[in-house]
């Protein structure tokens, strides 16, 4: 080569060196924090997550990190672990349910959160509207309302003659229930059943709760939704069979773990809709400008074995109705 020409090329190769880096900058793998009340009770949700994230192009360990945060069971590991998912520098934090998007808010007001599966954000706190939460959250809602709370009290009246007392189960620990337990008190009235509220705040107090219900007569029981609670669905299954109380659940894990009937949205069609509201925060939409969708479509699911097994009889106008019957 001549002289020339080599001084001529070395300008340019100079100027090329920051420009690669620059490149390679720019097209940094992303890295995304995901926190879960407990994997190992729901490894089907981070798998569509995951599912959702392929079907828009990101393959893990090509061109996406998942860095997934387990607190087992224990609300009291949450705020550790997100506080450790911020130390990461993650791009931004998948937050399953309400606990793992609170503690994910308080460890960071920055790093954009995707929260999936909250019942009524805007009610708890968390974000100031659906169509314009604010802030850094956004993600998809769990909401059910009044009307939701009453669909569940009308399917245990079709499938128990004459039932007129109900058991309802929920969590002191879950903000959210002190608004549902006041819809569940205004739907039974509309539909004149007897309440009776009963509350466990963990798996240690559910036998004394279900041997309240039994004590007083109640005819079904309708089971608020709540992570813990779904963390424990076959126990529920399997204390609601002991005593021979039909039950509604809010999600389909109940019925495939041997819950009598499910009325609510589809939780993995939500974990599969978060990766297309990663992929927007990613590109550089702004999370507190980002609409939280709320689910459009509801599942009626029954489980006629459980049926069986209690003896009774499903209408089959109610079974005509159903998205999905487990024999």
């Amino acid at each position: 080569m001549e002289r020339r020409t080599f001084l001529a090329m070395v300008p340019g190769s100079v100027l090329a060196a920051p420009l690669a880096a620059e490149g390679q900058q720019a097209a940094k793998t992303p890295r995304i924090g995901y926190l879960a009340m407990n994997l190992a009770s729901s490894p089907h949700l981070i798998e569509a997550f995951r599912q959702g994230l392929r079907d828009l192009g990101y393959v893990e360990g090509r061109n996406v990190v998942i860095e997934s945060r387990d607190a087992a069971g224990k609300y009291e590991r949450l705020p550790a672990l997100a506080a450790e998912l911020v130390s990461l520098k993650v791009d931004l934090i998948v937050a399953a349910a309400y606990q793992a998007t609170l503690a994910a808010k308080t460890a960071t007001g920055t790093i954009p959160i995707i929260m999936v599966a909250v019942a009524d954000p805007v009610r708890v706190g968390l974000i100031a509207s659906l169509v314009r939460p604010g802030g850094n959250i956004t993600g998809l809602a769990l909401f059910a309302g009044t009307e939701i709370v009453g669909k569940h009290l009308e399917l245990l009246k079709e499938a128990v003659p004459n039932l007129s007392r109900v058991a309802i189960l929920s969590n002191p620990a879950n903000p959210m229930h002190v608004f549902r337990l006041r819809e569940v008190e205004v739907a039974g009235r509309s539909l004149r059943v007897q309440l009776q509220i009963l509350k466990a705040q963990g798996p240690e107090e559910f036998d004394s709760a279900f041997a309240a219900m039994t004590r007083e007569r109640a005819g079904a029981l309708y089971v608020v939704g709540d992570p813990m609670f779904v963390q424990h669905r076959r126990r529920f299954a399997e204390l609601a069979a002991r005593n021979r109380l039909p039950a509604v659940y809010e999600l389909k894990e109940y019925a495939e773990a041997g819950g009598l009937m499910v009325y609510g949205p589809s939780t993995l069609e939500m974990f599969r809709r978060a990766a297309t509201h990663v992929d927007k925060v990613l590109k550089g939409a702004k999370p507190g400008e980002l609409p939280v969708e709320q689910p459009t479509k509801f599942e009626l699911v029954i489980n006629l074995k459980t049926a069986k097994a209690l003896g009774l009889t499903i209408p089959p106008s109610l079974l005509l109705r159903a998205d999905q019957v487990i024999e």
